[in-house]
């Protein structure tokens, strides 16, 4: 009876590991609305792009971030990231994928963009990205590329993630059914429902990035 069940051991480690659940609504025709700003590493209006230090102090978790007097990197950063991850809509979900080639899960979606455009090494699993140590955001308050978490497996726990967009929108790997990387809608009852956290871990990002 044991070794019947062996082969299936190793299968369910891996998914605790990734903890990212390819779930969502079926897929729909999409509509791919413009990100609200546009990408800033190439302007000199960067400063006043997505949104501003000022903008940020309303949360009490980032006064001491407010106060550094290293250079502010987050509006041009948040630019990047998204204008980035609209080009690779249409990737291919893959459970445990983390390049476009090979197609993405959820977490490898967020971490590969965060590692190209930030310069920033985020937890594999979205159960560990969600403990990172980044001030949580209402959701009311949510700036251009925040994460968004979810519980996508009737769990009460997360299993999902994406990143924030504007306009009450997110970016995200979905699923092979949805169609991997696609934009849906905070809005919509399914993600509505299932929402549970985000956080702004570009408050982390390093203040020199450095681009091949």
């Amino acid at each position: 009876m044991l070794k019947r069940f062996a082969p299936l051991v190793p299968l369910a480690l891996v998914t605790l590991l990734f903890g990212c659940a390819a779930h969502g609504p079926v897929s729909q025709p999409q509509v791919h609305p413009s990100v609200t700003a546009k990408s800033a590493v190439k302007s000199d209006t960067a400063a006043s792009s997505v949104f501003s230090e000022h903008d940020l102090a309303n949360e009490d978790d980032l006064e001491a971030f407010s106060s550094n007097s290293k250079p502010y990197e987050l509006p041009v950063l948040a630019d990047s990231i998204l204008e980035r991850g609209k080009e690779l809509i249409g990737t291919r979900y893959r459970f445990g994928g983390t390049s476009a080639q090979s197609g993405f899960d959820c977490s490898g979606f967020i971490g590969y963009l965060f590692r190209e455009e930030a310069g920033m090494t985020l937890p594999r699993s979205t159960r560990e990205m969600i403990n990172v140590d980044a001030p949580k955001v209402a959701r009311n308050k949510l700036k251009p590329g925040d994460l968004v978490f979810f519980a996508t497996n009737g769990r009460g726990r997360v299993s999902h993630a994406g990143i924030y967009l504007g306009d009450n929108q997110f970016i995200h790997s979905s699923s092979r059914r949805s169609g991997g990387v696609r934009i849906d809608s905070l809005g919509d009852r399914y993600w509505s429902k299932t929402f549970i956290e985000a956080k702004r871990a570009l408050a982390l990002a390093p203040t020199t990035i450095s681009r091949n």
